[in-house]
C-alpha cells in the first residue's frame, strides 16, 4: 500500500514536469501493429461538418419550430482540431449538385422569394458543381468546410501531417431528400452520381492513403467470407489510411450496381451482417449485447452514444457507458472529449485524451491502449493522477481497458486503495 508521502512525491515529481509525455514512451516501445482494426475502439464526431444554425435564421425558426431548434444546437470546430482533439471518424452529409446552383438561394420554406442571406463566397461556392456538404437545405446549410472537396483536401493534409495515426473513417451521410416541406429539393441519386462520388475521392486521396473494400477483399469471394476467414488488415497495415463508410443502407443497391462485392468502389457499405458485402454495419440505438455479438464475429460496428442533444443537457451517462462496453468499434458523438456540453459538460472519449483504446469485447488480453497510438495531448491533470494513485482507478467510463501513464518503471503496485 502506498503511503501518503509516497503519492504526494509522485502527483508533485509530474506536475513539476509539466506533465509527462507518454510520446516517448510510446514512440521507444513496440507498437501493437499485430492488432486487428475490428480489436480497437475510437470516438467519433456526428455531423462533424456542422457550424451551428445561422443566428437569424435560428430566431425565426424559434417561433415556428422550438423543437426542431433545440435538436440542432450543436456545432463543432473544423476537421483538424477534431482530428487534433482525438476524434478519428468524421461523418459529412453530402448533397449532390451536379449543375451547380441549386443551394444557391437558401429560402424560408414555402416561401422561395424569402432569401436567407450568404456571404459572397458561399454564394461563389454553392454556384459550382460538385457535392456539397451540409444537414437540412435552406433551414441548416452553414458548414465548417464547403464543398465536398475542401473537407476531403483538410482531411488528406491532416493525414499527411500525423504519419502513423491509426485509421480515420469517414462517414458518408448520401442525402436524397429534403423533409422540410416547402424547401429546396434535393437531387437524386443514380449509379452515375455514386461514380462520381468515387471519383472524387480518388481526386484527393492517392491509392496508398485509402483502406478499401479490395484491400479487405484480397482473393476472398467477397467481403464477408475475408473478415470471418482472414480478419480484418493489422494496425502495421493499415497506419496513416482514409477508411470511406456509407451511412445509408438504402444506398447499397445502387452503389454495388456493376460493382460486385464493392469490387473498385472506395466504401463500405452498411449491410445487413449476412449480406456478401457484409463488413461494416451501423446499430446506432444498440441495444450492446447485439453490437457485442456482432463484435464477436469480427464485424465493424458503428453506434451513437446520444442523439438530439438529449444526454449533453441531461448529463445522463447511461446510454454513453453502454455503447462503450458494447465493443462498438466507432462510438459518434456530438460531444467528443474536446467539445463538452455546455449545458452539462457531458463528454465521450477515453482517459488523457487518447485517440484510441483496446476493444473491450474483441481485443486479445496483452492488448495495451497506450501504445496503439501517441495520444492527442500529453499533459495530464492532477485530478486524474490523484483518483488513479487514490483508487487504481485507470478509467471513469465502464468497460474501458487500463489505460497507463508513462512513469519510468510503471505505476506502483497495490492490494488496496492507497491510503491517501
Amino acid at each position: 500500500m502506498i503511503s501518503l508521502p509516497v503519492a504526494s512525491r509522485l502527483a508533485i515529481a509530474l506536475v513539476a514536469a509539466g506533465g509527462v509525455s507518454i510520446a516517448a514512451t510510446a514512440m521507444a516501445e513496440t507498437r501493437q501493429d499485430s492488432l486487428r482494426l475490428d480489436q480497437i475502439q475510437i470516438i467519433g464526431s456526428h455531423n462533424s461538418y456542422h457550424a451551428g444554425l445561422d443566428p437569424a435564421i435560428r430566431s425565426r425558426l424559434l417561433a415556428s419550430a422550438p423543437d426542431l431548434v433545440r435538436e440542432l444546437d450543436y456545432q463543432h470546430p473544423p476537421l483538424a482540431a477534431q482530428l487534433d482533439g482525438g476524434v478519428r471518424q468524421l461523418e459529412l452529409d453530402i448533397y449532390a449538385d451536379t449543375a451547380g446552383g441549386r443551394f444557391a438561394r437558401p429560402h424560408r420554406p414555402g416561401v422561395p422569394e424569402d432569401v436567407w442571406s450568404l456571404s459572397p463566397s458561399d454564394q461563389a461556392i454553392m454556384r459550382q458543381p460538385g457535392f456539397k456538404v451540409m444537414h437540412i437545405p435552406d433551414i441548416d446549410q452553414h458548414a465548417t468546410c464547403q464543398p465536398l472537396l475542401q473537407c476531403l483536401s483538410q482531411i488528406r493534409d491532416w493525414s499527411v501531417a500525423h504519419p502513423g495515426h491509426v485509421p480515420v473513417f469517414v462517414i458518408l451521410e448520401v442525402e436524397q431528400h429534403n423533409d422540410i416541406p416547402g424547401g429546396t429539393e434535393a437531387e437524386p441519386f443514380d449509379a452515375a452520381t455514386f461514380d462520381a462520388l468515387d471519383s472524387a475521392i480518388r481526386s484527393v486521396f492517392l491509392p496508398s492513403q485509402l483502406l478499401t473494400p479490395d484491400d479487405v477483399r484480397g482473393d476472398a469471394p467477397d467481403l464477408r467470407s475475408a473478415i470471418l476467414t482472414k480478419g480484418w488488415p493489422t494496425m502495421g497495415q493499415a497506419r496513416g489510411k482514409v477508411v470511406f463508410l456509407l451511412d445509408q443502407r438504402s444506398d447499397r443497391s445502387l452503389y454495388l450496381r456493376g460493382h460486385s462485392a464493392l469490387r473498385g468502389r472506395v466504401a463500405f457499405t452498411n449491410a445487413d451482417p449476412g449480406a456478401p458485402d457484409a463488413a461494416f454495419t451501423e446499430m446506432n440505438d444498440g441495444p450492446g449485447g447485439d453490437i457485442a455479438t456482432l463484435v464477436r464475429r469480427h464485424f465493424l460496428v458503428r453506434t451513437r452514444s446520444d442523439a438530439d442533444t438529449v444526454e449533453g443537457r441531461s448529463g445522463d451517462v447511461g446510454r454513453r457507458d453502454a455503447m462503450l462496453a458494447s465493443g462498438a468499434q466507432i462510438v459518434s458523438t456530438d460531444y467528443p472529449d474536446a467539445e463538452p456540453a455546455r449545458w452539462s459538460g457531458y463528454h465521450v472519449g477515453f482517459l488523457d485524451n487518447a485517440a484510441v483504446r483496446c476493444n473491450p469485447v474483441s481485443a486479445p488480453a496483452d492488448c495495451q491502449s497506450r501504445l496503439i497510438e501517441t495520444p492527442a495531448k500529453g499533459d495530464f491533470h492532477l485530478e486524474r493522477m490523484i483518483m488513479v494513485m487514490r483508487h487504481g482507478i485507470r478509467s471513469p467510463l465502464a468497460g474501458q481497458v487500463p489505460a497507463g501513464v508513462g512513469i519510468a518503471g510503471g505505476w506502483p503496485q497495490w492490494s488496496g486503495a492507497p491510503g491517501i
